[in-house]
C-alpha cells in the first residue's frame, strides 16, 4: 500500500522532470524568504532556511534566485509580504487533508481552495479539526542505489534517527524527531549519503483505505491543491495501492 510518502515522492521526482518547475523555483523563492524574516539570512543559525535551501538545491533552483529570496528577506530589495497559514479539511473517503500555504492574501487563498475541494466532493474545515491526527517528524529520502540499508542504518540511528523504512521500492526513508531533523541530515550528508529529498512533514497517526476506484479522484485532487501557487505542503492521512498510484501516473 501507498501512503502520503509515496505519494509525495513521486510528486517530487515529477516536479524536478516537468516544464513546470518555474512554478516550484517561485513557492521555494517565497519560502526562503518567508525563512529569512523569521530567523535571518545565515543558514548556518537559521536551520528553517537551510532546509529550504537544501530543497531548493536539490530542485536545481539557480543560486542567483536563492540569493535574490534571501535578500528580499532581509529588506533588501522590495517584495510582497506573505502569510503562513495552514488549512484543514477532508477529501472525499474522509481522507483528512492538512495545506500549508504561503498567501499575499489569505481571503482570495481559502476562497479557491473551498471552491478545489468543493468540485472534488471534499471540503475545508475548522481550525483543530484535523491537525490533531498529525505529528510533525524529519523525513529524508535516501536512493536505494546509492546505500545499502545496514549502512544508512548505522549513520542514521547514530545520529539520532527513530527508523528507517523500506516500503518503497526505489527509496529508503528515515524518520526523525523534528529537533533531531537537521543533525541526522547533517550526518547523512557528511558520510556522502545522498539525499533525494528531506523536509518536515506531518505524519498521520492512522490511515484512511481508499478503495482503487477512487483513488484516481483522490489523487487528481492532491495533483491540484500541489498546483496551486499558494499552496507549499499538501499532507493527507491516506493509503493507496500501489497499483492504482502507478496507474494514476502514467496516465
Amino acid at each position: 500500500m501507498a501512503g502520503h510518502s509515496k505519494w509525495a515522492n513521486r510528486v517530487h521526482r515529477k516536479t524536478r522532470q516537468d516544464v513546470k518547475r518555474s512554478k516550484q523555483f517561485s513557492k521555494l523563492s517565497r519560502a526562503i524568504t518567508v525563512a529569512t524574516r523569521a530567523g535571518g539570512g545565515d543558514p548556518d543559525w537559521n536551520p528553517r532556511l537551510r532546509t529550504v535551501i537544501d530543497k531548493a538545491k536539490s530542485s536545481e533552483m539557480p543560486a542567483d534566485n536563492i540569493e535574490y529570496a534571501i535578500k528580499r528577506g532581509l529588506g533588501e530589495v522590495d517584495g510582497i509580504d506573505f502569510e503562513e497559514v495552514t488549512y484543514e479539511g477532508y477529501a472525499p473517503g474522509g481522507v483528512a487533508l492538512l495545506i500549508a500555504c504561503l498567501s499575499d492574501n489569505s481571503q482570495r487563498t481559502v476562497a479557491e481552495l473551498r471552491n478545489v475541494l468543493k468540485k472534488a466532493d471534499g471540503t475545508l474545515s475548522g481550525a483543530g479539526s484535523v491537525m490533531w491526527m498529525f505529528e510533525q517528524k524529519g523525513v529524508i529520502t535516501v536512493p536505494r542505489a546509492e546505500v545499502d540499508e545496514d549502512s544508512l542504518f548505522l549513520v542514521a540511528a547514530e545520529a539520532g534517527a527513530e527508523d528507517v523504512l523500506s516500503e518503497d521500492e526505489e527509496l529508503f526513508e528515515v524518520r526523525t524527531a523534528m529537533a533531531d531533523f537537521h543533525v541526522v541530515s547533517q550526518a547523512l550528508r557528511e558520510a556522502e549519503i545522498a539525499i533525494e529529498r528531506d523536509e518536515l512533514a506531518m505524519i498521520p497517526a492512522s490511515t484512511v483505505a481508499v478503495p482503487d476506484g477512487e483513488a484516481g479522484k483522490l489523487l487528481g485532487l492532491l495533483d491540484t491543491l500541489e498546483e496551486h501557487d499558494d499552496v507549499q505542503q499538501v499532507f493527507g492521512n491516506f493509503e493507496i495501492s500501489d497499483e492504482a498510484l502507478e496507474a494514476h501516473y502514467q496516465e
